[in-house]
């Protein structure tokens, strides 16, 4: 059935959207020889460098201005006539899409290109569409007041577990760890194991960042982009069986599934971790080996491991203790980065955190929270049918879209296997460096790491252990669809808007955004 076109002025999600362009009383084909794409800008395929020159950064944002250039530059012109021209697919997805890009390719100007994307992404939605919790400023500010709990969170963790690693590393535990690890390749995958099972209890922040600062000292810094992928996968894989492991998980337990239905995550988090680990570990064997030599001075600074523990303890107590006694408060106060933050200034006088790194640290995380807050704006209301398909294909659609909002979207639906859903949203961000917390962390570590090329073809093994991890638990232990315990939170998450719109699906398929509207 195909939709009748819609006004811009009726503002109806969910189907097709109109926008008045002006053209010629001709046919609009008829300018298409000698009007060039307002997409068709060509870009470089090889690696930037930061000496890229200037048309090249404007020309990866320009196609957030000219995609609604045209019918206001035409508009101007003496003998042109408003047509209607039918987009299917949300304009929000194709910006949204055009971000993305731009962040692959302009990998050296990205946190420009996620501003950029934001504030296009926002402009269009004031203009047109109005927000999914009304138009204009009352529904951006409503939009922001059910979103800004998450994104502080994100930002007090992010900032605050960068402090905690620069700690972690000052204490010298990573200079004597190479005593403890095997020699050759099986050294660099004991310490991704040891990040696997950090992540299980830890935040996959933390893990990764505790991760990336092992790895800097026992490899003298020199440390391949394969194995920086594998600790973004290991911290992420860790965490997709506990239910305080992961920030999706943790929104299973909420809203009623038990521990026990998201445990055999760790049949594919295992499998995945052996297919991934021993070749990113026999990757950096051949970049550089396990540095073994030990000074015999070295000490250990107990009261950084001191501060390292109770930033980590009071973190998990705080997840634990809001989860379970202050749920109907916790969509009001970013709790646990608050709690992250207090134990570091509470001991500033015992031992001062090294201020000098939030300045590059407060970049990569605006850059995250730009592309979550990109991503909440995304006029996606519900699901494809739970199916261990559609499971699988919500690995690959959140290595690019926040997780979050997708697990609140099955948690409303229900009928999904929560193991297989939890290792596929947790473990699926993991294939591109932004498709997750930890890897926007590690990245500002390794800034070597925000190239999506370099991360696809170094660490190609993720991708392929995340499919082979899913095929092992579907193989073992079957599609198990379990329906919510209780029925699910309005707002799962806190910080998260309830998605209200008319239903609008995400397509079954890798990485497909097509939306219901044109014909179906």
């Amino acid at each position: 059935m195909t939709h009748p076109p819609l006004s811009v002025l009726d503002g109806v999600p969910g189907k097709c959207l109109t926008l008045a362009a002006a053209t010629r009383s001709t046919a609009i084909s008829h300018l298409a020889p000698t009007d060039p794409s307002p997409t068709g800008t060509p870009f470089p395929t090889g690696t930037i460098r930061r000496s890229a020159p200037r048309w090249l950064i404007y020309a990866g944002i320009a196609p957030f201005t000219l995609l609604l250039a045209p019918g206001v530059l035409l508009a101007t012109e003496s003998g042109y006539q408003p047509t209607s021209i039918e987009f299917c697919t949300p304009i929000e997805f194709i910006l949204f899409a055009a971000t993305l890009l731009g962040v692959a390719l302009l990998h050296n100007h990205t946190l420009a290109v996620a501003l950029t994307g934001l504030a296009t992404i926002t402009a269009f939605k004031f203009v047109f569409t109005g927000f999914a919790t009304g138009p204009g400023w009352e529904g951006f500010l409503t939009h922001l007041s059910h979103e800004w709990v998450m994104l502080i969170n994100l930002l007090g963790l992010l900032t605050g577990f960068a402090l905690l690693a620069r700690h972690f590393e000052g204490s010298r535990i990573p200079e004597i760890l190479p005593r403890f690890l095997p020699g050759g390749w099986l050294g660099g995958f004991v310490l991704l194991a040891i990040i696997f099972v950090l992540s299980s209890f830890l935040d996959n922040i933390a893990a990764a960042l505790i991760g990336g600062t092992i790895a800097a000292v026992v490899f003298h810094y020199r440390v391949h982009i394969g194995f920086l992928a594998a600790i973004v996968a290991a911290s992420n894989a860790g965490g997709s069986g506990s239910v305080v492991g992961d920030t999706t998980t943790t929104m299973m337990w909420i809203s009623g599934v038990a521990p026990s239905d998201v445990i055999h995550a760790y049949v594919a988090a295992f499998t995945a971790l052996v297919i991934f680990g021993i070749p990113a570990a026999i990757q950096q064997q051949r970049l550089q080996p396990v540095i073994r030599d030990v000074p015999a001075s070295t000490r250990v600074d107990w009261t950084r491991v001191g501060i390292v523990a109770l930033i980590l303890l009071v973190a998990v107590g705080t997840n634990v203790l809001v989860n379970l006694h202050l749920k109907e408060r916790a969509d009001q106060f970013p709790f646990l980065g608050v709690a992250v933050w207090f134990v570091l200034l509470a001991t500033q006088g015992i031992r001062k955190p090294e201020w000098s790194l939030l300045p590059e640290t407060l970049k990569g995380s605006v850059f995250l929270l730009s592309l979550v807050l990109c991503a909440s704006m995304m006029p996606v209301e519900r699901l494809p049918p739970a199916s261990w398909y559609s499971a699988m294909t919500l690995g690959f659609v959140s290595a690019v879209f926040d997780n979050i909002p997708l697990t609140a979207l099955a948690l409303k639906q229900g009928g999904f296997d929560w193991g297989m859903l939890a290792y596929a949203v947790g473990f699926g961000g993991s294939m591109i460096w932004f498709g997750s917390s930890a890897g926007v962390a590690l990245s500002n570590l390794y800034p070597q790491a925000k190239s999506v090329g370099a991360w696809l073809t170094s660490g190609w093994h993720v991708t392929l252990a995340y499919v082979i991890g899913f095929l092992v638990l579907l193989l073992t232990l079957g599609w198990q669809p379990h329906q919510p315990q209780k029925p699910a939170l309005d707002d799962p998450l806190p910080g998260h808007a309830s998605l209200t719109r008319p239903s609008t699906p995400l397509a079954a398929g890798p990485l497909g955004l097509a939306l219901e509207g044109c014909a179906t």
